[in-house]
């Protein structure tokens, strides 16, 4: 399928809601400060952009060193674990507890740990909190998925441990790391953003959750949507950039 083929599809029903938004607000006289049209978000994202945008790509980068710290520390226990049935049975419960305690309640005890001056670091790791899960469950779920007749055959042909993990497993758990990966990234930018939140009440203030926090405050709500807008394109470009990578290293061993 051609890129505009794929394309087409959400760009018209952007175009529909945007239009529908648009015309909502102008035939319903909604107030801008309750709901502001289309045209008046894209007119605060041109002139707010000089600020929105370095915030915004603060965040995104954050978002990336969470994803990548959550992918070596996710991937790398599901290595570990998937060598021994008892490591899975310890770590599972534990990394089941990091899905499951909201980040929200976490934020302070790590800012404090962190301290003040290092509140990036603790951004990073809440996100990195966040998006360990999937990658973890999705590589150790893909390592165990080889039939039982395949591991028998490498065992009679006296594959070792580490030769099975290498020639069998983690081929076999490549798509499904790669699925992980990408629910973890949606998960890094969001997770990223909640650190935000919670830590610009500790003086961060320079990613795109404290721009966001700024303009409610200050009821600049069409300057609030355009941050939004901002974080939904940041959200778009992270899934089409791991999307890619998925294709591209499953194209590499002959897969579509």
């Amino acid at each position: 399928m051609s890129l505009a083929a794929r394309l087409w599809p959400p760009l018209a029903l952007a175009a529909v809601l945007l239009l529908a938004w648009e015309t909502g607000c102008r035939l319903f006289d909604i107030p801008a400060y309750f709901l502001p049209p289309p045209s008046a978000v894209a007119a605060a994202l041109v002139e707010a952009a000089p600020r929105l945008v370095p915030s915004a790509g603060r965040t995104f980068v954050m978002a990336l060193q969470a994803l990548a710290a959550a992918t070596i520390v996710g991937g790398g226990l599901a290595v570990l674990v998937s060598l021994s049935p008892t490591a899975e049975r310890a770590a599972r419960p534990l990394a089941t507890a990091l899905q499951v305690t909201p980040v929200v309640a976490i934020a302070p005890l790590v800012l404090i740990w962190y301290g003040l001056d290092n509140t990036g670091a603790a951004v990073v790791t809440l996100a990195a909190l966040i998006a360990f899960f999937p990658i973890f469950s999705s590589t150790a779920i893909g390592l165990a998925s080889p039939p039982a007749e395949l591991l028998d055959l490498f065992r009679l042909n006296g594959a070792g441990r580490w030769a099975t993990l290498r020639l069998l497993r983690l081929p076999a758990a490549l798509p499904y790391f790669l699925s992980g990966l990408r629910i973890s990234g949606g998960l890094a930018l969001v997770g990223a953003v909640v650190a935000e939140f919670v830590a610009g009440a500790g003086g961060f203030a320079s990613g795109l959750a404290y721009r966001i926090l700024e303009s409610g405050y200050r009821l600049q709500i069409p300057r609030m949507f355009a941050a939004l807008v901002l974080l939904s394109l940041a959200g778009i470009l992270l899934n089409a950039a791991l999307s890619a990578l998925g294709r591209l290293l499953l194209r590499g061993r002959g897969e579509s």
